[in-house]
């Protein structure tokens, strides 16, 4: 189970991945300097040494964190769940927990998506098909934005499957479409001139799409129904609504919004959430790489370059020049609210949950029905956010309810998280015990803004919710490294954080190890588990631990909840986490440091099978592992930028996937299901 391969060419300042995915990506993000300059303490300063305290301690299945703020939070093991009907026939034996009994694959580097003894798979879309009507059939020599505007979009990410009251065996699923390889598409391109044809498709490429599939009842295949009713492309040049306390600011206006509420485009859409109500959640993540020309602090505290941009879209558009337009990147990096149902509404992005480099956004309910959206923001020495509605959801489906849910999200405080540790100034960095011999800590939720109401001193609420991170600067939240996807667990509550890595960490003037990360150099990363005060999503308290540090079973410096190392497989670099029907965390990777392809891993959080972790799939050559949705009877990923190798072009492919040799590669959605019908894992 943990045979390791030769370790991949890959680029040492991010963590696994290729240039040209640091290109088009993020635009060279981990080659600049960190936006963070701030002195606030850095969570690798809060958990280190807790690895081998955590391996010496192994017999001890739980580990209790006393809350030092009031109240009696406790992060112990959770209760066991019940056990989850099933249905259909066990395939051949395999130990594990419930959900989780199949057959591990192992690390490999074969240029197609593997998946276990006994599962089967298909691709359930591809970048370019037609969904709308009118649109025409893939073309890879004839691409236009006319035809992508109707077509599925490039660089899937998130996804989400959806109901569909009345269509029997059908269900609406949501992407996300995160970026474009314009050398992966387009034959020919020229980087330091491409054309208008090839810039507007581009710009139809990114956004989202809805689009019905239809399942094949004997197995978990899953087609698309193009043309449905229901299909929707939105994109860099769709309509977007600006809703919430920074909505027609000041720092939202320009030359072609006077009014600061409206928007062409969601760019660089990442991970997401689904609502209890029936609406789709989209971040905005590295937005920064679209906009040329910056020249405020405020532009460098988000990234964004003093020059021209990789993809030269500033050359077409003005707004994409901050010297003509400086408030237009002021008006990305939100989270946007898609109602899927209605193909006619105008999505929303709410100002009240904060401008960052949004990786996700999963909402959660208290006791008396008010959302609470947990969120991180992926850089390096970033922070990870929490934002709680002030509002009630109703419900049903009635157009009432719906028009009143809709405003969930306009209303609350926004809230960024501080993390303290209990041995300060003990802990070298080499793993060494802190002289009380255990590992705990505790956090504060600190609040920013309510409203129109700033708890900044300095800032107004509209800074705040501008300039966000600024705000996280000022009250002195806790440095993370590179806080991703944030996802509450719908049977425990506990709150699960992915932290794909952070390659500065211990280096020259940059915050080493201590109590808050385990690793100088991290290029693994790790999972933390948070529990809330009381077990209430709207309290200004928790309790955290670490639940796994990612890499080499075989080195010291990882962790796997405390279950024997020698039984888990390799994972390196978590980025999306999903929970399945058992209760049981599944994690998506994203630039797998150890030899392996990015793959998709279910672990166990509660049982005595805690911390067992299971590779389920590897994809293919150059792919990231994306938008995981792990149903009853079927698993869903969102291959993401397949043949994204340096070097690679149309004509010097490094991939052909799913197509094979002659085609060209596309980023595509695939189902797996077991072969005999039965359930995922049992």
């Amino acid at each position: 189970m943990r045979k390791l391969l030769p370790l991949l060419s890959t680029n040492p300042h991010g963590g696994g991945r290729s240039a040209l995915t640091c290109r088009y990506r993020c635009g060279d993000a981990c080659f600049h300097e960190v936006p963070n300059t701030s002195d606030n303490e850095y969570a690798g300063d809060l958990i280190a040494g807790v690895l081998s305290r955590r391996s010496a301690l192994r017999a001890a299945a739980v580990v209790t964190v006393a809350s030092a703020v009031g109240g009696a939070a406790v992060l112990g093991e959770a209760p066991a769940a019940e056990a989850h009907a099933g249905h259909g026939h066990r395939p051949a034996k395999a130990d594990g927990a419930r959900g989780l009994r199949f057959t591990p694959v192992a690390p490999n580097t074969a240029d197609k998506v593997t998946v276990p003894s006994g599962y089967s798979q298909n691709v359930v879309i591809r970048w370019g098909e037609p969904i709308l009507r009118g649109a025409p059939a893939f073309d890879a020599e004839k691409q236009t934005a006319k035809a992508q505007a109707g077509q599925f979009g490039y660089n899937n990410d998130f996804l989400s499957l959806l109901p569909l009251p009345g269509e029997r065996d059908r269900q609406v699923l949501v992407a996300n479409h995160e970026y474009t390889d314009e050398v992966l598409m387009f034959r020919g391109y020229d980087p330091a001139n491409p054309t208008r044809e090839q810039v507007e498709t581009a710009w139809a490429a990114h956004g989202l799409s809805v689009v019905v599939v239809e399942e094949e009842r004997r197995t978990g295949r899953l087609t698309p129904v193009s043309r449905h009713h229901l299909n929707r492309r939105l994109h860099t040049t769709s309509e977007f609504r600006v809703t919430g306390p920074a909505a027609g600011g000041d720092l939202l206006k320009t030359s072609a919004d006077p009014t600061g509420r409206r928007v062409l485009g969601t760019l660089n859409n990442c991970a997401g959430g689904t609502t209890p109500w029936g609406t789709t959640l989209h971040g905005e993540e590295n937005f920064n790489q679209y906009f040329a020309n910056g020249s405020s602090a405020t532009d460098k505290r988000y990234g964004v370059g003093t020059g021209a941009t990789e993809r030269k879209w500033e050359r077409f558009d003005k707004r994409f020049d901050l010297a003509q337009e400086p408030h237009e990147v002021h008006r990305f990096g939100w989270v946007v609210e898609l109602d899927p149902y209605y193909p006619d509404s105008t999505p929303r992005k709410r100002t009240a949950l904060g401008r960052f480099k949004h990786e996700a956004a999963q909402p959660r309910l208290t006791a008396d029905g008010r959302p609470v959206v947990y969120m991180g923001d992926d850089e390096r020495f970033d922070y990870f956010y929490k934002f709680v509605s002030s509002k009630r959801m109703k419900k049903g489906s009635s157009r009432a309810a719906r028009e009143h849910n809709l405003t969930l999200l306009d209303e609350g405080t926004l809230y960024v998280a501080k993390l303290t540790g209990d041995s300060p100034g003990e802990v070298d960095g080499t793993g060494r015990l802190p002289n009380d011999g255990e590992f705990d800590g505790s956090g504060t939720w600190i609040p920013l803004a309510t409203g129109n109401v700033s708890h900044v001193p300095g800032m107004t609420a509209e800074e705040v919710y501008v300039f966000t991170r600024l705000a996280g600067d000022k009250v002195g939240a806790t440095k993370m490294d590179r806080p991703e996807d944030v996802e509450p667990s719908p049977r425990t509550g506990r709150v699960y954080v992915a932290l794909t890595n952070n390659t500065d960490r211990g280096k020259a003037g940059k915050a080493g190890a201590d109590e808050a990360n385990p690793r100088n150099l991290n290029k693994h990363g790790q999972i933390l588990e948070l529990a809330e005060h009381w077990d209430d999503p709207s309290s200004d308290g928790f309790a955290w631990r670490l639940f796994l540090v990612a890499g080499d079973p075989d080195d010291p410096a990882t962790y796997f909840a405390g279950f024997p190392k020698e039984k888990v497989s390799p994972i390196s670099c978590p980025d999306n986490v999903a929970f399945d029907p058992h209760g049981n965390l599944w994690i998506s990777t994203d630039g797998n440091q150890l030899g392996s392809h990015d793959g998709l891993f279910g672990v166990a959080v509660q049982g005595g099978r805690r911390g067992e972790l299971k590779q389920f799939l590897t994809v293919p050559k150059g792919a990231e592992t994306c938008g995981p949705i792990v149903q009853d009877r079927r698993v869903l990923v969102a291959v993401q930028h397949p043949g994204e190798i340096d070097g690679a072009s149309v004509e010097k492919p490094a991939s052909t996937w799913p197509d094979g040799p002659g085609k060209i590669v596309r980023p595509s959605v695939v189902a797996v299901w077991r072969t005999d019908g039965g359930d995922i894992g049992v």
